[in-house]
């Protein structure tokens, strides 16, 4: 007798399992969905949306006040907007000038600027070549006349078709980039409006390179002796080359002379 209920329940259970257990995945499935849909609809507010729980009706909350956050006090006004306190551009940079901020600079001008105004700043970037509208050349005498500080406030703030970039750069970095492009615009300028000193450093070298092809030509005829002479003058023309405006630069300045 004993033996014939023991068959019986084991030939009984196997049956409600395999019947019930469809019913029991189901319900597992479900209840395992609507607590995951629980989480992605959690009570919550959207920016400036409105709310019963505060008597104003907001749900944001103004910051307290008389309160700065910790960062964010800017009371430089030279610092942080590029004016001086004569309300104008400024003409100086709000710190030393190295070269060690030269090189930032341009490290932080080739990554934000380049796309539009290109490494020489001459308004030829990739955008361009997409087919979006052309910034103008750093070049243009109307740029090259702007005080450093007005630099630094475009791209703080933008202008036209530009954005400002004031949340993805700092600073100081972007005083940074502005003196880089016052050195991109220094490096297409006249010898002449070097130092006495820097000018005489270029025309040393010039001489030496007149040297040195006068010495390797004294074969050469006359046609090309001649280009010979040109070429070499042109490390005297009125666009010295991207190397030697900016160390002349570096080498005795400060922010002035920018």
């Amino acid at each position: 007798m004993t033996n014939s209920k023991s068959t019986r329940s084991t030939t009984i259970l196997p049956h409600l399992s395999q019947r019930w257990l469809p019913v029991l995945i189901v319900l597992l499935a479900v209840t395992t969905v609507a607590c995951r849909q629980d989480m992605h609809d959690m009570a919550r507010h959207e920016p400036l949306e409105e709310s019963d729980f505060f008597s104003d009706g907001s749900s944001a909350r103004q910051p307290v006040s008389h309160t700065v956050a910790r960062g964010h006090l800017q009371t430089d006004r030279l610092m942080f907007t590029g004016i001086g306190d004569d309300g104008q551009w400024a003409s100086d940079l709000p710190m030393e000038l190295t070269a060690e901020v030269l090189a930032r600079g341009q490290e932080r001008y080739e990554i934000f600027c380049t796309p539009c105004h290109d490494r020489a700043g001459s308004g030829r970037g990739m955008i361009v070549e997409r087919g979006f509208k052309q910034p103008p050349s750093y070049h243009e005498e109307r740029l090259r006349q702007m005080p450093v500080g007005y630099f630094f406030n475009v791209a703080s703030e933008g202008y036209g078709l530009m954005s400002g970039y004031k949340a993805q750069v700092k600073a100081e970095d972007r005083w940074a980039i502005a003196a880089w492009v016052r050195v991109l615009q220094r490096s297409r300028s006249p010898i002449t409006s070097l130092p006495s000193e820097d000018q005489g450093i270029l025309t040393s070298i010039e001489g030496a390179g007149d040297a040195i092809g006068s010495d390797s030509h004294d074969d050469s005829d006359d046609e090309g002796g001649s280009g010979d002479e040109e070429s070499h003058a042109s490390l005297g023309s009125s666009q010295p080359t991207m190397d030697s405006a900016p160390r002349t630069e570096v080498a005795g300045a400060d922010g002035a002379a920018l």
